[in-house]
């Protein structure tokens, strides 16, 4: 491992622009603010560099490098403090340090930078051991809200289907191979690559790839556990290949299970830092696990972004309190949201918009997305930001598990109107379950129930669970159980949990109702009449030479006998 030859210089013109900076500041032009942002993307870009130059002096049968680049251990990040850079640091607020380091592990850290480095190494062990903590309950949650989802049947004959990206990052999006096409996909000339219900391979994604030559824009539609309509567990069309075999997922398998803790292992090797970001003063980004907390209880994020409720012409004005961006909408009224001072505005003065847009850089709070975009939107945009705090870490997740534990979160309605039902205004209710009492009330004539979408975090999901003797074997165990009396609940004992408090066989694996019904019925083989064994013939066959013993038989009589002597003796 060598430091990278142009190392110096490459510094040494981002010195000139720092100082270019600082003078700017001194001089007034531009605030404290300004100035540490600057510096701070400055420093970056820096970093990036030199990490890029180390990188092209690497030769690629360089052990560490192949140790790295193979994915077995480590990251260029840790080899760029190596031989690169150690970059910038964080101190104990998570504020950025203007100063970085520029020395890396083998050329030394002089003393000031090795005081600057302290911080984040004594941050790094203080977050371990509260990450292991987190992360667990973390795990214990997601189990909570999964443990009921288990492949039941084999198809639920669902119209709906996911349309994902054929490409990610310019490579083929790995996320598609297992899953199910849910109609024929064919090139723009009409040439079929895909049958509907047909498992997507390695080569066939290849194929298709190759097809379309690298175009970002092109998506596939595909059956997923988010469009599943079985109201209990989930099917093995809408579920796709089991990662665990490669093969198709069977019948009672614990996707929900697997799921959560293909989520919650990885959890400890999440970041618990908030850095503080350039650009919006005292915008928090919120990264790592409690990012992943954040969505998975569905809460409102730190560095909210705003959505457009009506679609219009957008107007921008400046004000002595920050920026004011006005939405007149097609009748005429205005919609007008309050931003704070050099908030990143993500639409411009004059621009015509559709509803939902969103209006400055940030985060999205799930609730306003789901009441605004919709429940399609909300299930992808949870997947895709999950998947981000994942994949910044390094972390390989497949979205089929994000989905599953995403499906339960937006299992639930609010009924707004009960029509003919026997529901009652303000009652959460399964939405499948409710699609098919609507269905049953139409048959009648009847008059049909409304309801609004809700999501549920992770807590209330597990609560809100069918299964009472479940949600009080999570939390709140007295406040569950008193509910359930006074409401006269009954437990059908679907999921795992119930099961095992009440000594039953759990409905998963070889528990599963449709594996209780199978009898085996032991059947002997037939021998055929002209069936001899011939001890030399095998011999010969084996290439075994010499005469054979006498056969074993007489020994074990022997043997028989004599033992029988000597019990009695006994």
């Amino acid at each position: 491992m060598i430091s990278p030859p142009d190392k110096e210089k490459i510094l040494e013109g981002y010195e000139d622009k720092a100082a270019e900076i600082v003078s700017q500041y001194e001089e007034g032009w531009i605030t404290a603010e300004e100035r540490r942002d600057s510096v701070t993307d400055l420093w970056n870009q820096a970093t990036d560099e030199v990490a890029g130059a180390m990188e092209r002096n690497l030769d690629e049968l360089n052990p560490i490098y192949m140790m790295a680049n193979s994915g077995a251990r480590g990251s260029f990040k840790q080899i760029r403090q190596l031989a690169g850079m150690r970059g910038l640091m964080a101190n104990p607020k998570g504020e950025i340090i203007e100063r970085p380091i520029k020395s890396n592990f083998m050329e030394g850290l002089s003393v000031l930078e090795y005081f600057i480095s302290t911080h984040g190494a004594r941050k790094g062990l203080a977050d371990t051991a509260l990450r292991t903590a987190d992360s667990g309950y973390l795990t214990r949650r997601l189990v909570d809200v999964a443990q009921d989802v288990i492949i039941n049947t084999d198809d639920c004959k669902t119209k709906d289907f996911v349309e994902m990206p054929l490409l990610l990052d310019g490579e083929p999006n790995q996320n598609l191979i297992g899953r199910r096409a849910a109609k024929k996909f064919e090139t723009k000339r009409g040439r079929e690559l895909l049958k509907r219900n047909q498992t997507i391979d390695k080569d066939e994604l290849a194929e298709i790839a190759d097809a379309y030559g690298g175009d970002e824009g092109v998506t596939i539609p595909v059956r997923s556990p988010l469009k599943c309509e079985l109201e209990t567990g989930v099917c093995k069309a809408c579920y796709g290949r089991s990662m665990a075999t490669g093969n198709e997922a069977e019948l009672g398998d614990a996707v929900g299970i697997i799921a959560a803790q293909s989520i919650g292992e990885p959890g400890t090797q999440l970041t618990m830092r908030t850095f503080h970001t350039g650009g919006v003063a005292g915008l928090d980004i919120t990264q790592g696990l409690p990012r992943v907390v954040e969505l998975f209880e569905a809460r409102k994020p730190k560095g909210l972004a705003q959505l457009a409720e009506e679609g219009g012409k957008v107007q921008v004005e400046e004000t002595d309190k920050g920026i004011k961006v006005v939405v007149t909408d097609s009748q005429g009224e205005d919609h007008a949201y309050s931003f704070p001072p050099r908030t990143v505005l993500m639409v411009e003065h004059g621009e015509r918009i559709d509803r939902g847009r969103q209006l400055n850089e940030g985060s999205l709070d799930p609730k306003e997305l789901l009441a605004i975009r919709g429940r399609t939107e909300t299930e992808l945009y949870l997947v895709r930001e999950v998947q981000r705090v994942y994949k910044a870490q390094g972390v390989d997740i497949n979205d089929k598990h994000i989905e599953l534990i995403v499906r339960q979160m937006l299992r639930k309605v609010r009924i707004e109107k009960k029509g003919s039902t026997d529901l009652l205004p303000g009652q959460l209710e399964d939405r499948i379950r409710l699609q098919a009492t609507n269905k049953e009330v139409k048959a009648e004539g009847g008059e049909q129930a409304k309801a609004e979408e809700v999501i549920l975090g992770l807590t209330k999901a597990s609560l809100a669970t069918e299964s009472f003797l479940s949600a009080a074997s999570f939390q709140e165990t007295t406040k569950v159980l008193t509910d359930a009396a006074l409401e006269g609940k009954r437990d059908k004992l679907v999921g795992l949990k119930e099961n095992v408090i009440i000594g039953k066989l759990i409905p998963a694996a070889t528990g599963l109702r449709h594996y209780r019904s199978v009898e085996i019925d032991p059947v002997e083989p037939p021998q055929r009449p002209d069936e001899q064994f011939d001890d030399e013939a095998l011999a010969a066959e084996l290439g075994l030479s010499g005469e054979l013993e006498q056969p074993r038989g007489a020994d074990v009589e022997g043997f028989g006998a004599s033992f029988a002597d000597e019990l009695e003796e006994l």
